[in-house]
């Protein structure tokens, strides 16, 4: 999406006070690391294989039938879930075990997340095993204090405000004090709802960018280290 200098500036970072924040909600996929990393693309193309497995169905039926499922509810699985009353604990466990032996240790986002003061938490529509996988591959998971997948969340995906109020109430987050960073810019309306600070990183996914321009995003930044570099 391309961003106008004004609402940049205008929603910079650096005019949020990190000092002052007691919890700080990363969401996983595409904004622990960037868009632009080959992880998601690799969830992404499992997710098909799985389809097509399932269904029987050509590579692009089901790349189709993927697209038009998350668009429509949230999430992939979520869609099939509802349309084809699919049980999710295989689905789930086969798009996320992706290979990460290329994945290295991020010394950078390790210091990052050291000097950014509060607790940190994830907030993920995959699961607390692909999280940890992730986490552990980047050699960050020791920052995190606790984790919220889909399946603490009853299988309801974010941007649904169902599982927000679950998350505050485990997690013992104070929302006033807290700050949510997400890729997708719908995601966090519920988060600012309760009453938290939201940062939204830049995405060039049009199904990310919908509603960034939005008074429920309260911060734009490029991606997790700008964000954090900012902050600290």
């Amino acid at each position: 999406m391309d961003m106008s200098a004004d609402m940049m500036n205008g929603k910079a970072v650096s005019g949020l006070n990190a000092s002052a924040v007691s919890d700080w909600v990363f969401d996983l996929d595409n904004t622990i690391y960037p868009a632009r990393s080959s992880l998601f693309p690799r969830v992404a193309e499992r997710m098909t294989q799985f389809i097509m497995a399932h269904f029987d169905l050509a590579e692009d039926q089901a790349a189709e039938m993927k697209t038009r499922l998350f668009r429509r509810y949230g999430t992939t699985m979520r869609g099939l879930m509802v349309e084809h009353d699919m049980a999710p604990d295989d689905f789930l466990h086969y798009v996320h075990e992706i290979d990460l032996s290329d994945v290295a240790v991020d010394a950078e986002l390790d210091g990052l997340l050291g000097r950014l003061p509060g607790r940190k938490h994830i907030y993920t529509n995959g699961t607390v095993r692909h999280a940890t996988r992730i986490l552990d591959a980047f050699g960050i998971r020791h920052h995190f204090d606790f984790m919220f997948d889909i399946v603490a969340s009853d299988h309801i995906p974010k941007p649904d405000p169902q599982p927000y109020d679950l998350f505050v109430r485990q997690s013992g987050i104070v929302p006033e004090t807290s700050v949510m960073i997400e890729d997708m810019a719908r995601n966090l309306e519920p988060a600012a709802n309760l009453g938290m600070q939201t940062i939204w990183l830049v995405s060039d996914h049009d199904w990310a960018a919908k509603g960034a321009e939005n008074n429920f995003v309260h911060f734009i930044s490029a991606d997790v280290k700008q964000c954090l570099a900012d902050l600290t």
